[in-house]
């Protein structure tokens, strides 16, 4: 019984338990398999790549600082991508995207801190 290769449907020799003819068909088939969730997840990294530079691009001193929402917008920031929130004991929500987070604060303004 001679078997296949899934992807270009080539004969393959070799291994009973082999489904690929070589490397490249086997990465080809998988890359076009898992394409929408790759491309999905890659965007999202993206953006949270860029929101990470775009807080550190701010001057911190004593791992703090203040800005404006119109500064992080006209910097490319996106606040719908964040990796976790941080509540405090009195109630504080703290967005972070790693070890940069922001704390929204009165009349448009932000802080932004580095949790050590």
């Amino acid at each position: 019984m001679e078997k296949e290769c899934l992807e270009c449907g080539e004969k393959i020799m070799g291994r009973v338990d082999k489904k690929y003819c070589s490397d490249y068909c086997r990465n080809a088939y998988n890359n076009k398999v898992n394409k929408d969730s790759k491309n999905l997840i890659r965007n999202i990294n993206n953006r949270l790549r860029k929101n990470y530079r775009v807080l550190d691009s701010f001057q911190l001193k004593e791992g703090k600082t203040r800005t404006t929402r119109t500064r992080l917008l006209d910097k490319g920031f996106d606040f719908d991508f964040i990796t976790n929130l941080y509540t405090t004991k009195k109630g504080t929500t703290y967005y972070f995207i790693y070890d940069l987070g922001y704390l929204p604060l009165e009349n448009d303004y932000y802080m932004i801190v580095k949790r050590e």
